[in-house]
């Protein structure tokens, strides 16, 4: 899938969960709102509903995440804007695989860049540094499990 594709997804991703974060709306209700409204070519928006359905299905083990390597900043005082970036990256990292780690990291410092403040695109690359290396020092328990 080309870059141009899975950066539009991400944008249309992150519109989605900001949105489903401060007014609780519907993500898939959102999400096909964005379709129409765009018109959205079929491949941006499968990957963006696989982004956001992820996100979602793994919301309390992300946070988990984002709060274990940010902890100075509880998840309700941290902008809402980066929380979601950092979720969409985080999916992408742990969960999705179809995108190199670094990929992701460098996408979301470049979302940061676009919708964050002067400081997002520091405190995202910085978090996602610290939850990718503790990631690379942590066996995958689908593999051992399986091996045993």
């Amino acid at each position: 899938m080309p870059t141009g594709i899975r950066r539009q997804a991400r944008m249309i991703a992150l519109q989605t969960l900001y949105e489903y974060d401060t007014a609780q709306h519907s993500p898939a209700e959102v999400l096909q709102r964005h379709v129409e409204e765009r018109h959205l070519q079929p491949k941006v928006f499968e990957y963006a509903n696989e982004l956001v359905m992820g996100v979602c299905a793994h919301l309390a083990e992300i946070d988990a995440h984002i709060q274990s390597a940010a902890s100075e900043w509880p998840l309700n005082q941290m902008a809402r804007i980066d929380k979601n970036i950092l979720r969409l990256a985080i999916y992408e990292i742990l969960f999705n695989n179809t995108v190199p780690a670094k990929a992701a990291i460098n996408e979301a410092v470049e979302l940061a860049k676009l919708f964050g403040s002067n400081t997002s695109s520091r405190f995202i690359n910085g978090v996602l540094g610290t939850i990718f290396n503790r990631a690379q020092l942590t066996p995958n328990p689908i593999v051992e499990s399986e091996v045993k």
